[in-house]
């Protein structure tokens, strides 16, 4: 995950959550998350992503609507680094954000998808960003960190075909119309 604050490389376990990693896949492929923001840092708690409109209220997963949370019995939220996907509608179900641990998060386990994990020394890019001044009210950084880019560089599922979304391809346009460099 190419940022503004440095790469985050993370391994996903798609044996372990093969819907998560599934719709973080594809939509990493379709560029779905380029040029979104971190909208909500918890210090010592979480970091979040994953919402085109940087509300923290929107994204979809790839089947267009929202699925159920998987669980793995050797999987758990016990330290830093690890990677969820964010339960965002009242029923506990998922769709596109994601966040990352900065910390031991026990209380998320059975409620969110535990995904992967960060890798290497790319762990301190995120306690960077884990760091930046939020509004204590809203959890909204002040100068909200961005995603630039999603590199898949391995994944197993050889079935995946990255989907044209109009609605991505404007976002990236009006992001680089507002940088002066032409679509």
């Amino acid at each position: 995950i190419h940022t503004t604050y440095g790469d985050i490389e993370i391994e996903l376990w798609c044996k372990e959550a093969p819907k998560a990693c599934r719709n973080f896949i594809q939509l990493s492929l379709e560029g779905y998350y380029d040029e979104t923001i971190f909208h909500r840092v918890v210090p010592k708690f979480i970091v979040q992503a994953g919402d085109p409109t940087g509300t923290g209220t929107g994204g979809e997963s790839i089947w267009g609507g929202p699925f159920k949370v998987e669980s793995h019995s050797r999987l758990s939220f016990c330290r830093r680094g690890l990677v969820g996907m964010a339960a965002v509608t009242e029923a506990g179900e998922l769709t596109s954000q994601f966040f990352f641990t900065l910390d031991k998060t026990l209380e998320l386990d059975k409620k969110n998808t535990l995904f992967g994990r960060v890798v290497g020394d790319t762990i301190y890019n995120l306690l960077r960003i884990g760091e930046v001044q939020v509004d204590p009210e809203t959890e909204r950084p002040l100068y909200p960190p961005k995603i630039l880019n999603i590199e898949v560089k391995q994944h197993p599922f050889d079935d995946i075909i990255p989907r044209e979304l109009p609605e991505v391809k404007e976002r990236l346009n009006k992001s680089r119309a507002a940088k002066g460099v032409k679509p």
